[in-house]
């Protein structure tokens, strides 16, 4: 299983967990690998397949640092390092997706994506690499893609990009209501594609993912993609987004429900590792160990895969 990851996912001079985690996980997989697992290096996205997605101004904002309100609306103090690092990093998500619709399942060590907006960043998310995925997979040859988002907070960002478009849909289960959306108006509450909840209580957490699966299954009982952001920041002891009783094994419980489910109703699954953040009770290694829950969910996966998707 390919894993895709590049120095360049790192490159900007800010230092957050969002642009540095990457290669800390990366790290890991040195010291301690996770058989089954290859770290790969994507061609980084160029404007043309930015522009898709994002409006020109603010592409080209991101690009010069001009203006820089807009180029630093993710959140991020803006240097040359930033625009290298969001082409190569969405890039990375583009890549998994591409090479799952091939071999079934595939990730990406990318992070900052779900809040970005067609016409700004937010929530330190500069671009959505998770709609620019999905748009590449429907041109590849897949007919419906599915965005299962299960960071700590909404991905609105993600919501007003797809709107429009009738073959991704998106299952959000968040427990922080940041960037919180609603529904269009008029949208029957069964034929939703863009389905929220906000979860209130821990010990229900997997119980409303497996509802949201189950109402959007009833709909398209099979995705030609499934493009999983595995956000590990409702862990308990993460300082953003994080709920009470949400615990590590509760989160690898988590994980291995998603692959089990995606081999069942997603011909082939992308991931990437989404929020998580370092904070008195999640130090730097508990982090990575939280994020290692995903690529060893994924790599288990692998053994007993019945994903066989090929669009070439």
């Amino acid at each position: 299983m390919n894993v895709y990851y590049s120095p360049d996912y790192v490159g900007s001079a800010y230092s957050f967990e969002t642009t540095r985690k990457a290669a800390w996980i990366a790290d890991s997989l040195t010291v301690d690998p996770i058989p089954g697992i290859d770290l790969v290096e994507p061609d980084p996205l160029t404007p043309t397949q930015l522009v898709r997605v994002h409006d020109e101004l603010y592409v080209q904002a991101v690009q010069t640092g001009v203006p820089r309100h807009l180029a630093e609306s993710q959140g991020f103090s803006w240097d040359p390092g930033l625009w290298r690092m969001v082409l190569s990093s969405n890039g990375g998500v583009v890549a998994a997706a591409l090479d799952a619709l091939k071999t079934g399942l595939a990730g990406s060590l990318s992070s900052g994506l779900h809040h970005a907006r067609r016409g700004s960043g937010a929530g330190f998310c500069t671009f959505n690499g998770l709609v620019l995925a999905a748009l590449e997979a429907l041109d590849a040859g897949a007919r419906s893609v599915l965005i299962l988002d299960l960071d700590a907070h909404c991905g609105g960002g993600t919501a007003s990009l797809i709107a429009a478009n009738p073959r991704i849909w998106q299952v959000d289960v968040a427990v922080n209501s940041f960037d919180i959306y609603r529904a269009p108006p008029g949208v029957d509450s069964s034929k939703q594609r863009i389905r929220l909840r906000v979860a209130e209580d821990s010990g229900r957490y997997l119980s409303e993912i497996a509802t949201s699966l189950r109402l959007v299954e009833e709909q398209v009982p099979r995705f030609d993609l499934c493009l999983y952001n595995a956000g590990m920041d409702p862990f308990e002891g993460c300082p953003t987004g994080g709920m009470r009783g949400i615990t590590r094994e509760l989160l690898a419980e988590r994980e291995r429900r998603v692959f089990d489910w995606s081999r069942e109703h997603a011909a082939a699954l992308a991931f990437v590792p989404a929020g998580g953040y370092v904070g008195p009770e999640l130090f730097r290694e508990g982090l990575v160990d939280l994020h290692r829950l995903t690529l060893g969910a994924a790599a288990e996966s692998t053994k007993s895969s019945s994903h066989n998707c090929r669009y070439e």
